[in-house]
């Protein structure tokens, strides 16, 4: 983690001068380069809450409405935020941290070293039929906000700041205003995944199909897997979305590739699940699931999530585009990655005005120059 200095200094960015107030980054010679989780598998889990009747239906909406845990964004941003698009499209940031593993419900400076380690905006066009997904690298450097500290006082800005330490200093209120102010896109709602809980939920699913079109052995996250298809339980999947060691060129940016094609393989699983078949397991499944996720408040009830599932059941991983936010590496830090100002500005204008995000918007990134080694198996 960088130190940050409170020095006015002039920011850069690959493609031209950043917006005034940031800093140049330091300089460190780290090897480390520059973690993604959708809703879909979350809310989808919700479903079988459709199945609860009789006399027992009260308790268990109950039940699974005290599951969730909610933030009350609103209050913690208030009104210095983008203008909400009128036009019946939705941006929900979606988040996977570091610092709840066995702590669900915990935040920001309660757990030591906590980081948004995965961050992507999911942007649902007007129809709710088709998607596109922004992919944040962690180890983007911006320029961070001042922030309301989840239990009181504030967090200072920092000018040039990685973009994983917003969520150590300020919560995920903190994380959502550093997304709202380097984009200019509104988040409707936020959704953060709980790493015990993903790797639960995917055991009751029966595991996820996959394709590697070549091995895969990573050390750090203990992922071993030979060229070809599989069916991963948890800790496989879990190991999968944390591996970046042994894919691409070692740093986030291929992790968020294993992310951006597990995603797919978890909708492609859960879309061929009968809650019918089964009510006890689909209620099992919601149970694990509104377990798992967080969200900010207007978000957190099992009803909610129930009918954002049923809204984006339409849209499948064909009608989903992902991608990277445009990124550079620091020539002053291997281990941390810049803005593509000018293409970024088109990714985030395409989002606004609810339009596919040009092709030419990451044609010069580093994040997407190459395919996946991972596919959605069958």
């Amino acid at each position: 983690m960088p130190h940050e200095s409170s020095n006015e200094q002039q920011a850069h960015t690959a493609d031209g001068p950043a917006a005034p107030g940031y800093g140049p980054p330091r300089v460190r010679r780290s090897r480390r380069k520059p973690k993604k989780k959708t809703l879909r598998y979350a809310t989808w889990g919700a479903l079988g809450l459709v199945l609860i009747g009789g006399g027992g239906a009260a308790y268990a909406w109950q039940h699974l409405n005290g599951n969730i845990q909610g933030t009350d964004v609103n209050a913690a941003l208030g009104k210095d935020r983008p203008s909400e698009q009128k036009d019946g499209s939705m941006n929900i940031l979606l988040l996977g941290s570091d610092s709840r593993a066995g702590t669900h419900g915990r935040y920001g400076s309660g757990i030591s070293g906590a980081r948004a380690d995965t961050a992507m905006v999911l942007h649902v066009d007007k129809t709710h039929k088709k998607a596109s997904v922004v992919s944040i690298p962690r180890d983007t450097m911006v320029k961070r906000p001042q922030c309301a500290k989840p239990h009181g006082g504030t967090a200072p800005g920092a000018r040039q700041a990685m973009f994983n330490s917003s969520y150590q200093v300020g919560g995920p209120a903190c994380t959502v205003k550093t997304v709202e102010k380097m984009s200019g896109v509104r988040m409707n709602h936020y959704l953060e995944v709980d790493f015990k809980g993903f790797q639960k939920l995917i055991d009751e699913l029966g595991g996820v199909n996959i394709t590697t079109r070549k091995a895969i052995h990573d050390p750090n996250s203990g992922l071993a897997l030979s060229a070809g298809k599989h069916t991963l339980k948890g800790k496989q999947a879990l190991e999968l979305v944390r591996t970046r060691h042994g894919v691409g060129d070692g740093s986030d940016l291929g992790r968020i590739q294993l992310q951006q094609a597990f995603i797919k393989a978890l909708i492609h699983r859960a879309d061929t699940v009968d809650p019918l078949g089964s009510p006890a397991k689909s209620y099992d499944l919601a149970d694990t699931a509104t377990k798992t996720i967080s969200a900010d408040s207007e978000l957190a009830s099992a009803d909610k999530l129930l009918g954002l599932a049923k809204e984006l059941k339409g849209i499948s991983p064909d009608r989903t585009d992902m991608v990277t936010m445009p990124v550079t590496y620091d020539s002053q830090d291997a281990g941390r990655v810049l803005p593509l100002k000018k293409a970024s500005h088109r990714v985030w204008d395409a989002l606004r005005h609810d339009k596919p995000i040009p092709k030419s918007a990451t044609r010069d990134s580093v994040g997407d120059q190459s395919d996946s080694p991972v596919s959605a198996g069958t």
